[in-house]
């Protein structure tokens, strides 16, 4: 009879904390410079959609035009973010990616603070290159739309993001990928985009507190800022411990440390 672990994993009991020694460590100084270039690459494609979209039309982001101009322009941003850092940092791009595979024993918790802060400085960066040429045009800071209230519109990062997160492990970290993990950047990307059609009018779809804090920091706009970090940490957690529980096989699998 297969041991009662073969069919349920429990990862919390796998995460590692890592200590200081990481910060300083070649390796991990790289994946975050990588970190910080692909959210600012992402950050600001995603952003200056949305600015250009108002300046060409007069219209808000959350019009039908400036959700499917923001769907694709996450998409493809994202799908090049993850792509170019894969390989470096494992193209995390998010916090709560990064969290959701710290709760599943894949990271450690230093290299993942490492790189939840390359992270907010690669957004924050973008935003303020995006201040800058765009002059008088205001970075538009995530808020939740008239008549979404502040419990729903939590649950939709939630969910939202967990989709985000479960795409991750299914199509990059999962050890059984194969030939899958060829599309998984384009995969991320997708998920991304549609999310936002189906999130972006409520909550405006974050999914990922970089994305967030950067504009936030910049417009000094911090209402209902919390949704867009709690949200998304505990979507992508809930992900990241289905998934290792449900579906990864640790009887011939090692945490790989670069995710």
């Amino acid at each position: 009879m297969p041991a009662p672990n073969e069919y349920f994993n429990t990862p919390l009991s796998r995460v590692a904390v890592g200590n200081t020694s990481e910060f300083s460590q070649p390796g991990a100084i790289k994946a975050a410079v990588a970190e910080f270039i692909s959210t600012l690459i992402f950050v600001f494609a995603g952003s200056g959609s949305g600015i250009a979209y108002n300046k060409v039309t007069g219209n808000a982001p959350t019009s039908p035009g400036g959700l499917i101009a923001a769907s694709v322009a996450h998409a493809f941003g994202l799908f090049v973010a993850v792509a170019i850092s894969a390989n470096i940092s494992g193209g995390h791009v998010n916090p709560a990616v990064t969290f959701g595979l710290f709760v599943g024993g894949n990271i450690t918790l230093f290299r993942g603070i490492l790189y939840i802060i390359a992270q907010l400085l690669g957004s924050a960066v973008a935003c303020l290159l995006l201040a800058f040429t765009t002059s008088s045009w205001a970075i538009p800071a995530f808020s939740l739309s008239d008549g979404v209230s502040i419990w729903p519109a939590f649950v939709f990062e939630i969910v939202m993001t967990f989709g985000l997160v479960y795409t991750v492990y299914a199509t990059a970290v999962d050890p059984k990928k194969g030939e899958i993990g060829i599309i998984a950047p384009i995969a991320i990307g997708f998920i991304v985009g549609a999310n936002i059609l189906a999130g972006g009018a409520f909550t405006g779809a974050s999914m990922n507190p970089a994305v967030a804090f950067g504009p936030a920091l910049i417009s000094f706009t911090w209402t209902n800022h919390w949704i867009y970090w709690a949200g998304p940490i505990v979507g992508g957690g809930l992900a990241g411990i289905v998934y290792e529980v449900f579906f990864v096989s640790h009887s011939s699998y090692e945490p790989v440390q670069e995710f």
